[in-house]
């Protein structure tokens, strides 16, 4: 089963910055990555889980209009490690990002990073 590890998330004030990673593991799919659109996902207290951004083997990237500007997508396909800056972090951020396969994510889900941002 593919597994995905998310990690960076952390406590953050308005306005701050986090790095967030992702890394794939299990061998036969790490063969696949660099094939794959990943995407990077989150979900609010009480919300729907959402895609906020992807990126494509061939490096193009695409966000949701909320983060749009203020996050930047990017992969390593020589660490199967995907990649989230968040800059300008703002309260509405707060979630609990997962990363997938996109925009069709498989079902196996990591345990995600939780991001808060409070002052």
């Amino acid at each position: 089963q593919v597994q995905f590890v998310e990690s960076g998330g952390g406590l953050v004030q308005p306005g701050g910055s986090l790095r967030l990673s992702c890394a794939a593991s299990r061998s036969i799919w790490t063969n696949r990555f660099t094939v794959y659109t990943m995407g990077w996902y989150r979900q609010a207290p009480g919300g729907e889980r959402e895609l906020v951004a992807s990126i494509s083997r061939l490096f193009s990237t695409n966000y949701a209009d909320t983060v749009k500007d203020r996050f930047t997508i990017s992969r390593d396909n020589l660490k199967y490690t995907v990649y989230l800056r968040m800059d300008s972090l703002q309260p509405e951020d707060t979630a609990v990002y997962y990363c997938n396969m996109a925009p069709t994510p498989l079902d196996s889900w990591g345990q995600g990073t939780q991001v808060t941002v409070s002052s």
